[in-house]
């Protein structure tokens, strides 16, 4: 039972992880630009949730390059004009070539150049999810940090792609963690308190808070928010893990700016991307807590 609830937990953070790539690469953009709505190419991204689920491949590029792929081959044996291309811009990256004048392959659908990455998101979200069902067992609070654990992952990715933390997600994020520990908190076996859920959530708010104002080049406004629902989710197991996730994400993200220092790739001055580190310290902060509980 324990092994099939590892198991379950970790196709649930692939199967999420998958969703991770487009949203992820739609709200990848400067503050004052608009999501993106459509490919590289120009072309629309279209799909459930209006664009914002599906694959990252772009259907219409794929489409695109086969026609181009057919024309190009059916022309190859003449010695008159080549035939003029109609169809739009001949997509550029990962497609594949054909191998002569002769093969002209039609790309299936939706096989298309991808636009973002995809492997990643799916193989963290799946190990992250597996090993909050190891640490938390059946506990009810389970079912919370299955269902937040896909958006800190794109959380997590839009900040290392553009130093940015939605408001879109960050407000919702920590509205989620408290209704949903609430809820959890009215039902058996559960490990931890509301309370001090709601009292880690403004701690560790204010803490943020405070440090922007002392340093807001060093501190973003949207780390702040972020650390609302990171404190409602360490609060849940209590102070100690409130203290011990928030720590782990400023010692995870020093080691990381160390790095890029020592390795010359950074100045002292040069700012990073803190919300990975204090998503993941707070994952670890819940895995200790879940496991103590």
């Amino acid at each position: 039972m324990y092994a099939i609830l590892i198991g379950v937990a970790a196709l649930w953070g692939a199967a999420t992880g998958l969703l991770v790539p487009r949203a992820a690469y739609r709200f990848s953009v400067e503050p004052d630009d608009a999501w993106r709505d459509a490919c590289p190419a120009g072309h629309a991204l279209t799909g459930p949730g209006r664009g914002w689920l599906g694959s990252t491949r772009c259907t219409t590029c794929a489409e695109v390059g086969a026609a181009v792929a057919v024309r190009t081959a059916a022309g190859a044996g003449h010695t008159g004009p080549d035939p003029v291309d109609d169809a739009g811009p001949e997509p550029s990256g990962d497609a594949e070539e054909a191998d002569g004048p002769d093969a002209a392959p039609a790309a299936p659908r939706g096989s298309g150049p991808r636009y973002a990455p995809r492997a990643l998101a799916p193989v963290v979200t799946a190990l992250g999810c597996a090993a909050l069902a190891a640490a938390t067992g059946t506990r009810p609070e389970l079912a919370v940090w299955l269902l937040l654990a896909p958006v800190g992952v794109l959380l997590a990715t839009i900040d290392r792609r553009v130093h940015r933390l939605p408001d879109q997600l960050t407000l919702p994020a920590a509205a989620a963690a408290v209704a949903l520990l609430g809820l959890a908190a009215l039902l058996p076996e559960h490990g931890g308190a509301w309370l001090s859920a709601l009292l880690g959530g403004a701690a560790l708010g204010a803490f943020y808070f405070l440090l922007f104002l002392i340093n807001p080049n060093g501190m973003g406004f949207g780390d702040v928010k972020l650390a609302l629902s990171l404190g409602v989710a360490l609060g849940w197991y209590g102070w100690a893990v409130v203290f011990a996730g928030g720590f782990a994400g400023f010692l995870f993200g020093a080691a990381y700016g160390l790095g890029l220092v020592l390795t010359r790739r950074a100045g002292r001055k040069t700012g990073i991307p803190f919300g990975p580190f204090m998503i993941t310290g707070a994952l670890l902060g819940i895995l200790l807590g879940a496991l103590a509980a």
